[in-house]
């Protein structure tokens, strides 16, 4: 059985990415939990090391939760490509340059991807929740769709603007917040988290 989350406690949220502490905020705010990001507590990004999205979710939620003495919440999240084997993936983020350029990094799966014919593309999620004494809770999910190309829309972050969900003819970057989290990724992911750590709500 899943730990479940104490609501009377802050919970701290393991990002420094602006646009991921909004939506996240977003999709916690039904829940009545206060979040408290580490980038406010002056905690450091740890290093990801590990060459999938749980296992570095469950780095920066360990990290967060030991530095800070309270239960911490960790996204590690990224674009897919079939044509490129997968990528961006785990190196999503990276693509995007210490300046976090994601113009440039979508230009970069562009140019690498050509005129290649098969434009799937999925974007995965990994969530993990760390308590201070090392127990983590993690659950996955991904959103299955097609890459486009000029990037369209100004809604959302990341590659959100080259990415079109199956089932839809708006990109992520095109769709109000409410109909992303109908759809995304992050909202499946956090569905299972819901269900798992706080079945009563």
């Amino acid at each position: 059985m899943a730990r479940l989350l104490a609501q009377d406690a802050p919970l701290v949220l393991a990002s420094h990415n602006p646009g991921k502490l909004t939506e996240i905020a977003d999709l916690l705010r039904p829940y009545r939990l206060e979040v408290i990001s580490a980038a406010h507590l002056g905690l450091p990004e740890p290093e990801e090391t590990a060459d999938d999205f749980v296992g570095n979710a469950q780095i920066k939620a360990l990290a967060a939760a030991r530095g800070s003495g309270r239960v911490a919440l960790a996204d590690d999240s990224g674009f897919c490509t079939a044509a490129l084997d997968g990528a961006p993936g785990v190196f999503s983020a990276r693509w995007a340059g210490p300046t976090k350029d994601f113009a440039l990094a979508m230009a970069e799966v562009a140019r690498r991807i050509g005129d290649h014919p098969d434009r799937r593309a999925w974007f995965a999620c990994a969530l993990s929740l760390a308590w201070p004494d090392g127990h983590t809770e993690s659950f996955f999910a991904r959103a299955e769709g097609q890459l486009c190309w000029p990037p369209r829309g100004a809604h959302g972050f990341g590659y959100d603007p080259m990415f079109v969900p199956l089932g839809a003819t708006l990109s992520y970057g095109e769709m109000p917040s409410a109909e992303k989290h109908a759809v995304s990724h992050r909202a499946r992911a956090f569905a299972q988290l819901i269900a798992a750590c706080l079945p009563s709500i």
